[in-house]
């Protein structure tokens, strides 16, 4: 038995239904479980193998439970490699959301804008990625019992689940905008000079999470959507100071029409089914 199955059993000796989807919230983010029915908390310390969060705005669970009518996981709060862990345990619950059959995931995450027609409080459906932290967590022996060894990353997210949630918001007045997200180790914000680099790249988002979940989850099959709140413009876009309190605070300001687009991608899966 592998370190997956027997998180696995822990989880579920607690819970009493098959989440369809797993939700990652990222910073300032983790309010959205409080729209959940029936839930059940389940502490990261309580999870055999699971690290520990350390990020302020992350409160550092899994709670299981119904989103409009779905059964769902949602991690308030995620693992980051600057934190200090190794790279496969910041992957470890999307393996953990496979052993549970899950099929679909929603990748959130606050992320600084780069291209210079988004604004703070944007919401972007990232269709692709840089990796900027040149760090895999396919590196070492493949998890064989999961996917192969050379996974293909020509589309990183579901494009069907993708364009149904855009269908869903055409007569809403929610824009949703499309970028590339750039993964940048952190937990420094970048210098002007690195997001220079990054916009001649391709990138129109830079954040220092989300490419290592999102590499495990093509691996293993899951069919990704990933949302990105713009929670402030990236260094040297606009000459002002970055702060991770101004993150949060953007984030909660944008709580009604982030949870309206959430709510709407989970309605997809749930018209699907």
């Amino acid at each position: 038995m592998n370190i997956f199955e027997v998180m696995k059993e822990e989880v579920n000796e607690r819970i009493k239904m098959t989440p369809k989807a797993a939700l990652i919230l990222g910073s300032g983010l983790g309010y959205l479980t409080e729209h959940f029915s029936e839930p059940i908390a389940i502490e990261y310390s309580e999870i055999p193998g699971f690290p520990k969060t350390t990020v302020e705005g992350h409160s550092g669970r899994l709670v299981f439970g119904y989103f409009h009518g779905l059964p769902v996981v949602a991690m308030e709060g995620r693992f980051h490699y600057y934190e200090g862990h190794n790279i496969r345990d910041v992957t470890s619950p999307v393996y953990l959301f496979k052993e549970l059959g899950i099929e679909h995931l929603l990748i959130t995450n606050a992320a600084g804008g780069i291209n210079r027609s988004f604004s703070p409080g944007d919401i972007v459906a990232v269709t692709d990625v840089v990796n900027f932290g040149f760090r895999n967590p396919l590196r070492g022996v493949n998890y064989e019992q999961y996917g192969v060894r050379f996974p293909d990353m020509s589309e990183i997210v579901d494009s069907l689940w993708l364009a149904d949630l855009k269908t869903r918001l055409q007569n809403t007045g929610i824009e949703l905008k499309e970028g590339t997200y750039c993964w940048a180790l952190g937990p420094n914000y970048e210098t002007p000079a690195e997001i220079r680099a990054f916009e001649f790249f391709g990138a129109d988002l830079v954040g220092m999470s989300t490419v290592p979940e999102v590499i495990a989850a093509r691996h293993c099959g899951i069919k990704l959507l990933v949302l990105s709140c713009v929670t402030n413009m990236a260094s040297g876009i606009l000459k002002e100071k970055l702060s991770h309190a101004d993150v949060v605070s953007t984030a909660r300001r944008i709580r009604p029409k982030f949870s309206s687009i959430v709510r709407y991608a989970i309605e997809s899966l749930l018209e699907s089914k």
